[in-house]
């Protein structure tokens, strides 16, 4: 492992790093949202019956399955540089030929693709992040990456309000294509981006890796230093060492605490103006658009604490509070659902604003817990695990909230949290402060000391 770059003082290069890795993120939590924005003007202009919504709805999510399952293991055989700029392009061309869309199949498969690219970008940059990152400063970069979503999601309401207002509903092609100028914007800021170094080295190309720590660190580093720990094992494929036995349990961490905190979540996103109609409170497609930003933008400001908090209490701690917390306003609605519209919208936002703890070690935790080789693949993984989620809870709640009711509703969402809290409370481990190589073969308990490499 190298200490060189985990010691690595944090510096200009490392910031625009995390500002272009950042791209993948921000376009996810906009081209997702954005769509819920121009189906007010998309389903009268083309006739869109209820499950014809529901299609486009989840095509992005089921794109974002194979997409992180598919990409992830790519990652991890030909490199993060490779596919670094591709998946924004493909973001792109989709984007632009969103315009044109004149039914509803052409627009589910480009919502499949983006939803592919999107994904694809996750194991790609947040690998290649956290493969340069100094450790000190590794957990709170990783974390801004979610925070990235959360404002896509955010300005995805602001321009789709504005197009609303400035242009009326028709104006939802604009809205779809709206996102290629987010792509061209991050296909110019990742322009120079460079390989991992930990990736070259462990791949046979020691001699890149050490021009490219010398180039961008400023510092001079012993090739052997950037070499992964040698494995007695026969090399297997990356799916089959996370499913095996010395991964296994991570592997299953990292995808079951993903699934059970973004089910709730994507659904308490996309349906959040009728849970809270279901409480009574006025609707209407402004008003639930405002709503709605304005959720996303509590998620947002929920990340900041906990960003903070996973680098001094540490990431075991963060995580299993935040999930322990978070069930608390689900059970006041789950109890109360005949509880006043404000007191509901305080609910909801109370329960956005603990989500920040799981938010931000969506993508910490499988980088910190797997070596090279793995990562990406392992990234990825956790990726279409938790999209599973998003798209169960997203295609269940509005037929749980008419054929049970609000209060079970909530109940089930709280007890989908309550698996998230167990899982964290058997399964967490603590990372912080520790050399990104530290936690690959063996380091298995919690409770074993950490060594800051």
């Amino acid at each position: 492992m190298s200490s060189t770059i985990d010691n690595a003082p944090y510096t200009a290069f490392h910031r625009r790093l995390a500002l272009a890795c950042s791209g993948g993120p921000l376009l996810d939590g906009y081209i997702l949202s954005i769509v819920g924005v121009a189906l007010i003007g998309m389903r009268p202009d083309l006739g869109l019956s209820t499950a014809e919504v529901s299609l486009i709805g989840a095509s992005a999510l089921v794109g974002m399955f194979v997409g992180g399952a598919l990409f992830g293991v790519l990652t991890d055989r030909i490199g993060r540089e490779v596919m670094y700029t591709a998946d924004l392009i493909v973001m792109c061309v989709c984007s632009v030929l969103s315009f044109w869309v004149d039914g509803v199949w052409p627009l589910v498969l480009l919502r499949f693709v983006l939803g592919m690219a999107v994904a694809a970008d996750y194991p790609i940059a947040t690998s290649l992040l956290a493969e340069w990152l100094p450790t000190r400063h590794r957990g709170r970069l990783l974390g801004k990456q979610i925070v990235a979503w959360y404002a896509g999601a955010v300005l995805a309401y602001v321009v789709g309000y504005l197009f609303l207002e400035l242009a009326g509903p028709g104006s939802w092609r604009w809205m779809l294509a709206s996102s290629t100028v987010l792509c061209a914007v991050f296909l110019v800021i990742r322009r120079g981006s460079p390989e991992s170094p930990r990736w070259l080295a462990a791949n046979g190309r020691v001699g890149e890796a050490v021009a490219l720590v010398e180039k961008h660190l400023g510092v001079r580093v012993d090739g052997r230093e950037l070499l992964p720990p040698r494995r007695t094992e026969a090399k297997t494929s990356p799916l089959r060492q996370l499913l095996g036995a010395r991964y296994r349990r991570r592997t299953l961490f990292c995808g079951l605490f993903f699934f059970c905190q973004v089910g709730p979540l994507f659904a308490m996103l996309t349906f959040g103006p009728q849970i809270l109609s279901s409480f009574g409170m006025a609707g209407g497609n402004l008003l639930d658009t405002l709503g709605t930003g304005l959720i996303s933008l509590v998620f947002l400001i929920g990340c900041y604490p906990a960003l903070r908090l996973i680098d001094t209490v540490g990431r075991r701690p963060t995580i299993i509070w935040s999930f322990a917390l978070m069930i608390v306003p689900l059970t006041l609605l789950g109890v109360w659902p005949t509880a006043p519209a404000a007191v509901a919208l305080l609910a909801l936002c109370a329960y956005a604003f603990l989500c920040g703890g799981p938010n931000v070690l969506d993508w910490t935790y499988p980088n910190e817990l797997f070596p090279t080789e793995v990562r990406a693949t392992a990234v990825g993984l956790a990726t279409s695990v938790s999209r599973i989620g998003a798209a169960v809870g997203t295609y269940l709640l509005p037929l749980a909230l008419t054929g049970l009711g609000t209060g079970p509703t909530m109940l089930i969402a709280a007890g989908v949290t309550a698996l998230g809290l167990l899982v964290c409370v058997l399964w967490a481990e603590e990372t912080k402060g520790m050399a990104l190589g530290a936690t690959s073969p063996g380091r298995t308990s919690p409770q074993e000391p950490v060594l800051v490499g």
